[in-house]
């Protein structure tokens, strides 16, 4: 009778890329005992940047996970073991340096790419943006040395049958491990699936494109997006500490930096937004922007800022520390500062500003919505231009935003309210907002940031200006 042989492969985890060295385990979705396939999630974790699902590389069964959920791990530091089928065993030693091994006949291997494991969203990218295609000739390998528990490598991964692809192809479809398994649910072939993700990247929107390519994204407003729950704290007890890390502790370094570094300036101007609420609410009665599009003040906003950058471009602008000199950006990637159970995130809509006003409702509404789930991927936070906070959903006038590290410029968006207001010579109630643009004044002289901020409050007093300015 034959003994399977089986050894155990410690998962560690990966570099996440970007300057981070830890991660907080949030979740496993898999236990001792439990049968993995690689490629398959185990476990979702936090690093700095946003929450993201982690794959295990090999195929086997649990033997133990190190570290339970709400631990803060160490980059390299193994979080789980696998049993391996068909490896070495585990008490065996690993060999003492042996000699170079033969190549394989051509006809028996095949080369293969070394695989590093990172994070979904990070990690580093060899090459330009299409992967290696898999060679379909075979070439000699050297062949892998066993691997033991105590070998702190993990071992390679065995050679793979050449993979018969469509010709215009040629490589396999780049796409994360949770978008292939929602593919493989659904029975669609990547293959067939048109990417439009950044740099060619299959999305989950683009898979249910394909399954039903009628389907129509349903906006949701800013507002949904939800804050974090308060902590309780019973009267007479002692103090509650709460430990910062993950979003919440790269947001508070983010802000510190960006607020002793950059100089800021804010200045305030008040609108009346009577004729943009009008607009607002015929646009939510007609449906002219798409039947399941949601229309939000904040959409009007946005385009009016837009707007005011289109006819200011400088203000698109970064400081390069170590050269010294002034990047103007050759496209605005609009960021959102959203509020979330994680912390604050300011993902952005790239090139928002070659965006049509339905295009950009679309782009908000998605942007809500991955936010809303803490789906919001590194690619999505990266390369903003300008932002805006609205503070008008908390009730509050407005304030003085702090500005989104590289960026140039913010705007706080405050609450809507009947105010009396001189109005063609009659002081009578009209619907008015506070409006505030934090700058760098490195960057951005007052003469300018004050054009910026006087044009948005003109768009949004006279929104038809969107059409003459536009």
């Amino acid at each position: 009778m034959t003994t399977e042989v089986r050894s155990l492969r410690e998962f560690r985890m990966p570099d996440v890329g970007e300057g981070l060295t830890e991660a907080e385990i949030l979740s496993w979705y898999v236990k001792p005992g439990d049968t993995v396939t690689d490629g398959q999630i185990v476990c979702e974790v936090e690093t700095a940047k946003a929450a993201v699902e982690l794959p295990i590389p090999f195929t086997g069964v649990v033997d133990q996970l190190f570290f339970p959920a709400g631990a803060t791990v160490d980059v390299g530091t193994a979080i789980i073991a696998v049993a391996v089928a068909g490896a070495a065993p585990a008490e065996a030693p690993a060999p003492a340096a042996a000699p170079a091994a033969a190549p394989a006949p051509a006809a028996e291997a095949e080369a293969v790419p070394e695989r590093r494991e990172v994070l979904v969203g990070y990690g580093p990218r060899t090459g330009g943006t299409q992967r290696r295609a898999r060679r379909t000739t075979a070439a000699p390998a050297a062949a892998p040395a066993p691997v033991s528990r105590e070998t702190p490598a993990p071992a390679p991964v065995a050679p793979v049958a050449p993979v018969v692809l469509p010709a215009q192809a040629g490589e396999r479809p780049l796409a994360k491990p949770p978008v292939r398994k929602l593919a493989k649910d659904l029975g669609v072939d990547l293959r067939t699936v048109v990417p439009s993700g950044p740099d060619g990247v299959i999305t989950r929107e683009d898979v249910h494109a394909a399954v039903a390519p009628a389907a129509t994204v349903v906006q949701a407003p800013v507002a949904e997006v939800r804050a974090p729950a308060p902590v309780a704290v019973a009267a007479g007890t002692g103090d509650v500490r709460i430990p910062v890390k993950g979003v919440r502790k790269a947001t508070a370094a983010a802000m510190v930096s960006s607020a002793f570094t950059a100089p800021h300036v804010t200045e305030f101007v008040q609108v009346d937004v009577t004729r943009t609420m009008k607009l607002v609410r015929r646009l939510k009665e007609t449906g002219e922007l798409g039947r399941d599009v949601r229309v939000s003040p904040l959409l009007l906003v946005a385009k009016a800022l837009l707007t005011a950058v289109k006819r200011h471009p400088e203000v698109n602008a970064s400081w390069d520390e170590a050269a010294q000199e002034i990047v103007l950006k050759g496209q605005v990637n609009l960021g959102i500062a959203a509020a979330t159970p994680r912390g604050l995130i300011v993902p952005n809509i790239k090139d928002a500003g070659a965006k049509t006003l339905a295009q950009l409702a679309v782009s908000l509404g998605e942007l809500v919505d991955t936010a809303r789930e803490g789906r919001t991927s590194p690619a999505d936070m990266q390369g903003g231009s300008v932002t805006i906070t609205n503070v008008g959903v908390f009730g509050v006038d407005t304030g003085t935003p702090i500005l989104n590290p590289g960026e140039a410029a913010i705007l706080a968006f405050g609450a809507v309210r009947e105010l009396p207001w001189v109005h063609k010579g009659k002081v009578v109630p009209r619907l008015v907002t506070t409006l505030a643009l934090s700058f760098d004044h490195r960057l951005v002289d007052g003469e300018l940031g004050s054009r910026v901020l006087a044009d948005v409050a003109a768009v949004l007093e006279r929104p038809k200006r969107l059409i003459t300015w536009g």
